[in-house]
């Protein structure tokens, strides 16, 4: 009885832990969830911003959000591409270390240029445009590399696999095309008509018949064939004779 109460309260216990390892783990989702929404709808609200600002806008405040627009556009398809297809290419987790590098980069000139759209002194801001256009160049570029030539591998991938299912599907075709060659039929002759068998040159067709029939005969024990003796008969079984250990049959009497 005491065993049963500790298995019942190990049980209860290991279904306790259980249930909280599932809420919390539930929880960090939602969370996860929850920031992810915020994050994109936040992103969201400083593009449609940065949009608003580049074309209702002059002057600095226009170059310095579509320096920004520009920057951030690039960072997020390249980063979406790579993280895209590094789960099935190890190679693109290498490009994927050094976007991370170069996303550092790319938030420390965001950061800049947010700043820079809140300063003043525009005098100043405009002198610094040169300078800005070329880091944001250079950023834009390396990020778009990485992009496209994630693209074109996974690109090359797909053409490799198309290339080899082609083939596949080629060689199974022809096996599925290579039927059995029908049975070769009797000769026809001029007329269209098959050929019947005839017989040997310089012989009737009757005695072809009269000596296949008398073979038969003879295989079969049925009768004489053409000069072959007789076949012996089978033995009476009303006489008397028969093997050695075997009795005579008596005589039938009559009254």
């Amino acid at each position: 009885m005491t065993e049963a109460i500790v298995i019942l309260a190990l049980l209860f216990v290991a279904f306790v832990a259980l249930g909280v390892y599932v809420s919390v783990k539930a929880v960090k989702a939602a969370k996860r969830g929850v920031d992810r929404t915020l994050t994109q709808a936040r992103r969201t609200v400083e593009d449609t911003t940065l949009r608003a600002k580049s074309y209702g806008q002059g002057g600095v405040a226009r170059e310095l959000a579509q320096l920004r627009l520009s920057l951030r556009t690039s960072m997020r398809a390249t980063q979406d591409a790579l993280e895209a297809g590094a789960p099935e290419d190890a190679s693109l987790r290498e490009s994927l270390d050094l976007f991370q590098r170069l996303s550092a980069h790319g938030h420390e000139l965001d950061e800049e240029l947010k700043r820079l759209e809140r300063d003043p002194d525009r005098a100043t801001v405009a002198e610094r445009l040169e300078e800005l256009r070329e880091r944001t160049r250079r950023i834009t570029d390396s990020a778009d590399s990485l992009r496209w030539a994630a693209r074109d591998r996974a690109q090359r991938f797909a053409q490799d696999d198309l290339d080899l299912l082609s083939a596949q599907i080629d060689v199974e075709a022809g096996a599925l095309r290579h039927w059995s060659e029908p049975e070769t039929s009797a000769p026809v002759d001029r007329g269209g008509t098959k050929a019947a068998a005839a017989p040997e040159q310089g012989r009737p067709a009757a005695d072809t018949d009269e000596e296949t029939g008398a073979e038969a005969r003879r295989a079969a024990g049925n009768g004489p064939a053409d000069g072959a003796r007789p076949a012996i008969t089978a033995r009476d079984p009303r006489l008397g004779t028969g093997y050695p250990w075997q009795k005579s049959a008596r005589p039938e009497t009559t009254n």
